[in-house]
């Protein structure tokens, strides 16, 4: 969810990596487009020119209830209902979303969306961390997906979304990282062990969100938060041939007995030896096939010179 989606498709698709790519829509001047008009332009190309594609499933992506009015967060999700693509959005992220849209519509975010008939099945609420109960349930009688991004939401003290509660309920909670900004490695690997701890220790129980629900959460249940649990996220027949093939002897994950213990938390993002997406192998002896890592490494460095030039350091 960001700008410039159709650069990011295209080397997602390039590298043969799998994306869920939602093309931001918000209220004022953005990078890639000056109006609201304009947006809604882009993203309808963008929508018809990834539609059916193998890897990328296109997505609509309004910004926030405190950034998209409400006749804007209703044209969105028609885009998305008339493309039959996911809605993401950020939801209930922050306390001034809480505060702003109560003081402004006297809801809840959660409750506000619904007011608007656009709470359904299509949309991916990234964050969740201040939903009431009753938004809650809300949630789980319209099968939204819900993004937790554990990591990011420490490094801002955003707070601590109530996962457990979430999953009780019923509702599809799979793992996201956020952006760079606010999650240096972006590992989804560090979120399965981070969300595992986070839940006992806000909770008190070392038995709150076990090892098992965790990988849940970054495999089967995130492909359920997104829509896409009959293409992927478990290995069945007639779904597409997305797997990893992960080491288990490195010395950090040595004795092992429980499987979902070592994947949670000894197993690290290292450890993974082949990727397989789509049935092509993509990563092979822990060596991306895809890209050069050299010429990644060297624009990286390109890039870095530049901003530091720019006397824009990034922040400790």
């Amino acid at each position: 969810m960001y700008y410039f989606e159709d650069a990011i498709a295209e080397e997602a698709a390039r590298c043969g990596m799998r994306a869920v790519v939602g093309e931001s829509l918000i209220d004022f001047p953005a990078p890639d487009n000056k109006t609201w008009a304009d947006a809604l332009a882009y993203m309808e190309r963008f929508l018809v020119r990834w539609h059916g594609h193998r890897l990328i499933t296109p997505a609509v992506a309004p910004h926030a209830t405190y950034t998209v009015s409400a006749e804007h967060l209703r044209e969105a999700h028609a885009l998305a209902a008339k493309h039959d693509v996911p809605m993401l959005m950020h939801l209930a992220e922050a306390r001034y979303e809480v505060e702003f849209v109560r003081e402004k519509h006297g809801k809840g975010p959660v409750e506000y969306v619904a007011s608007l008939g656009i709470l359904d099945d299509r949309v991916v609420a990234a964050h969740m961390i201040f939903p009431s109960p009753a938004e809650i349930a809300l949630l789980a009688e319209h099968k939204v997906g819900v993004a937790h991004c554990p990591q990011s939401n420490m490094k801002g003290a955003s707070g601590v979304a109530p996962v457990p509660a979430l999953l009780a309920a019923g509702v599809a909670v799979g793992l996201g990282t956020d952006g760079a900004a606010s999650n240096n490695d972006l590992s989804l690997w560090e979120e399965m062990d981070t969300a595992a701890k986070l839940h006992k220790v806000t909770s008190g129980d070392p038995k709150m969100l076990n090892a098992r629900t965790a990988l849940a959460m970054a495999t089967r249940l995130g492909a359920e938060a997104v829509g896409l649990q009959n293409m992927i996220g478990s290995l069945e027949v007639g779904k597409r041939a997305d797997l990893i093939l992960v080491r288990t002897d490195s010395l950090h994950q040595i004795p092992h007995y429980d499987p979902y213990s070592l994947l949670v938390y000894a197993t690290k993002a290292c450890d993974v030896d082949t990727v397989i997406i789509d049935g092509e192998v993509v990563m092979a002896g822990g060596r991306v096939l895809t890209v050069s890592e050299t010429a990644v490494r060297e624009r990286v460095a390109a890039y870095q010179e530049r901003i530091a030039a720019a006397n824009l350091e990034p922040r400790k």
